[in-house]
């Protein structure tokens, strides 16, 4: 770390670096270390905090909450939509297509396409020629009661006259250059040397050095923060560390002797002259249970078949099946050997 004393002789400054900037630091930095530890660790504990919170509580609550959500909004919506609005919108389109596109499409076939056509034979049998004659008098007019007149209105009289206007606003416009470059002229020595040098002189010897003592003091103040940040989550982790085992000195490890020491031995002492012997009776029990109750089966079973029998006689006997032998080989005991033969 920058706060501790080095073992050799001090380091020269980096290059660019002097008397004010050290002088900077190490205050800033020893400032900004008091400041930022607390608020490091109270970071820390509410990072883990909420880390808990979000694991043990806000995760299954939301995983609840958007379940009871889809129970209660979504669900009910999709099963409208899927049986209740998707078959009405299908009947209403094959009603609207019964009732209004059809017969729109048999109008327009059988009563608008016989009109589109007789209008087509009457433009172009007879309005486009009447059109035409009556375009062609009306250009003939223009041309000769507009157009002529026009031009030679504006050819001898208009053309002189915007003439002689041109050159009187030549004369103007340079008439009015001249003085207003004049006037620019004085105004801009005047704003020179009244504003721009005085302003030029501030900045120079005023704004300037104060800008660069102030950017010196915000970049150590932002190394120093950010120093102080790093150093501060190096001793809230150490803090941490020390917690965690101090917790489990205190707390996990009592409770895992304990555990280890007294409730596993305990445990088998139970289960060795407690659970098992009563294991083993109740499983003897199930045994005779279960002998008696097939007892009682089998007893009612003969019972019912005594029954039957003294009402229905005994039952015929079936007739037993053929036993298949193998033809190519003799019945036992007259089988073929190497030194006696079948007889």
């Amino acid at each position: 770390m920058d706060l501790e004393k080095p073992a050799g002789p001090p380091a020269a400054a980096p290059a660019g670096e002097g008397c004010l900037v050290v002088a900077i630091r190490i205050p800033v930095r020893i400032v900004a270390l008091v400041v930022v530890v607390p608020v490091r660790m109270a970071w820390d504990a509410l990072v883990v905090a909420g880390r808990f919170l979000n694991d043990t509580l806000l995760r299954p609550l939301g995983r609840a909450l958007l379940w009871v959500g889809r129970a209660v909004f979504v669900w009910p919506f999709v099963g409208l939509w899927r049986y209740v609005l998707v078959p009405s919108g299908k009947g209403l389109v094959w009603l609207g297509k019964v009732l209004l596109v059809l017969p729109a499409i048999a109008f327009y076939r059988h009563v608008l396409t016989p009109l589109g056509h007789g209008a087509t034979w009457l433009y172009a049998r007879v309005l486009t020629p009447i059109g035409a004659g009556a375009w062609a008098g009306a250009v003939w007019l223009g041309r000769y009661l507009v157009v002529v007149p026009a031009l030679w209105l504006y050819r001898w009289v208009l053309t002189p006259v915007g003439r002689a206007i041109a050159w009187g606003g030549k004369g103007l416009v340079w008439l009015g250059a001249t003085v207003v470059t004049g006037v620019g002229t004085g105004l801009y020595w005047i704003t020179r040397i009244l504003l721009v040098l005085p302003a030029l002189a501030v900045w120079r010897w005023v704004l300037v050095p104060v800008g660069r003592v102030l950017a010196v003091v915000a970049r150590e103040v932002g190394d120093a923060l950010g120093h102080a940040w790093r150093v501060a989550g190096h001793i809230s982790l150490a803090v941490g560390r020390f917690l965690g085992r101090l917790f489990r000195w205190v707390f996990v490890e009592p409770v895992r002797w304990v555990y280890r020491s007294v409730l596993t031995p305990v445990g088998h002492v139970v289960r060795d002259t407690v659970l098992r012997p009563v294991g083993d009776a109740a499983r003897a029990v199930g045994r005779a249970t279960r002998q008696a109750l097939a007892a009682a089966r089998a007893s009612v079973r003969q019972a019912r078949a005594d029954f039957r029998r003294t009402l229905l006689g005994e039952p015929a006997a079936e007739p037993k099946e053929p036993q298949l032998t193998h033809r190519r080989e003799p019945v036992a005991p007259v089988t073929r050997t190497l030194e006696k033969r079948t007889e």
